[in-house]
């Protein structure tokens, strides 16, 4: 695009846009709001549900509900309104539980199930932290050896050796999106299983895990899916592994028959065997009506617009922010490009402060990355006209007149 084509255009594809509608089933003001790549915004039919959760189901109703309220089968139909959304057919997700306990079962489940002769776990080198603690957990529990490389490398590296890798579909810093189906081919054909970390692509863009043959797969329900603050992980179990399936954490509600109290753990069939505990009721069906917003939406066209926002605001980019102060760092390719831009740019945890304060949330990482996320269900054009425009007078005042 050239530097002067932004101008105008936001309103018209605004106008233009085929999710536009979806925007008024979420509280929002007039803050441009890019942070839902951290956290989602509060859908509008959330308060009502959690209110009826607390008054007639928990107030009035009390422990009858575990039956007469469906909470006892909650996880698993909440996992069921997940299932489309990362292309799993039904009888595979089950909801609990935080991304870190699900990492956990799944990345020691999955060695459990590899050959005992498969001595190393693969884990993506530039990893979010945590995954990094728990599969250097898993690898000692296992008595593996943990070997971090790049997920590009993976192909390579995978071998007769390797038990499983633990990869993330998107960078959380620079917003690189990799290739599901290729890695877990190139894994299969070592023989080894892949566990991925969809947190920064499920309900961002298509993800095809039954089509891809991914072994298991965990994702936050927090972010792209809008379940609030610390709302509970889901797990992904292929079907073809569930019978084999040995959860690191077994619990009573896992157990196929929990209510016996029988000393002895027996596993349940099906996605249940990645239960643990008590499920987090307020949480979980808070979720389940956040998920109501998903009804009738075509991921093709979500993923569409999350490339077509991101373009507009790599071209805003050019046209309002100096080159010479900030420097894009997501891959231009739409390929390899997930639903954020993440910006390198000197002081930017000061820098993301001023936005703030003007009204820009994004956030920001180590080291001197601004990260802003796109939300195709709720997240403008204007949205990022704007937000290409602030940052361009955060850094550069001076040419304020100019632009």
């Amino acid at each position: 695009m050239a530097r002067s084509e932004p101008r105008g255009r936001a309103a018209q594809l605004d106008a233009t846009d085929p999710l536009r509608a979806l925007r008024a089933r979420f509280v929002l003001d007039d803050t441009v709001y890019l942070d839902g790549n951290s956290l989602g915004a509060l859908p509008r039919d959330v308060p009502e549900r959690l209110a009826e959760v607390v008054a007639r189901e928990w107030g009035a109703l009390r422990i009858r509900s575990w039956t007469e309220a469906g909470w006892w089968t909650a996880p698993e139909r909440v996992g069921e309104a997940i299932a489309p959304l990362v292309g799993a057919a039904p009888g595979q997700v089950v909801v609990g539980d935080s991304t870190s306990v699900n990492l956990f079962k799944a990345l020691v489940g999955a060695v459990r199930m590899a050959d005992e002769e498969r001595d190393e776990i693969l884990v993506d080198a530039a990893t979010f932290p945590t995954d990094g603690y728990i599969a250097a957990s898993a690898a000692r529990l296992t008595g593996r050896t943990l070997r971090p490389v790049t997920v590009p490398e993976i192909p390579a590296a995978a071998g007769p050796r390797t038990a499983a890798a633990l990869v993330n579909h998107v960078d959380y810093r620079t917003g690189e999106l990799f290739d599901l189906p290729a890695v877990t081919e190139a894994l299969h054909a070592a023989g080894a299983l892949a566990v991925w970390d969809l947190c920064h692509s499920a309900g961002a863009l298509p993800v095809e895990l039954d089509a891809a043959g991914v072994d298991l797969a965990v994702g936050c329900t927090y972010k792209y899916l809008n379940g609030g603050p610390g709302s509970p992980a889901f797990l992904y179990l292929r079907a073809e592994h569930q019978a084999r399936f040995d959860s690191p954490l077994p619990g009573w509600n896992s157990h196929a028959d929990p209510f016996a109290m029988d000393p002895s753990y027996a596993p349940a069939d099906g996605p249940v065997r990645g239960r643990v505990g008590t499920p987090e009721i307020l949480s979980l069906l808070a979720l389940d009506a956040a998920l109501g917003v998903w009804e009738g939406v075509d991921l093709r066209a979500v993923r569409a617009k999350s490339l077509a926002l991101t373009d507009f605001f790599l071209a805003c980019l050019e046209r309002y922010v100096p080159g010479a102060l900030a420097r894009p760092v997501t891959p231009e390719e739409h390929a390899r490009r997930g639903s954020q831009v993440s910006v390198h740019c000197e002081n930017a945890a000061e820098v993301h402060a001023l936005l703030v304060s003007r009204g820009v949330v994004g956030d920001f990482r180590p080291r001197n990355l601004l990260r802003f996320g796109f939300t195709p269900l709720y997240t403008t054009f204007a949205d990022a006209e704007r937000a290409a425009w602030e940052l361009g007078r955060a850094l550069d005042p001076a040419g304020e007149e100019a632009r």
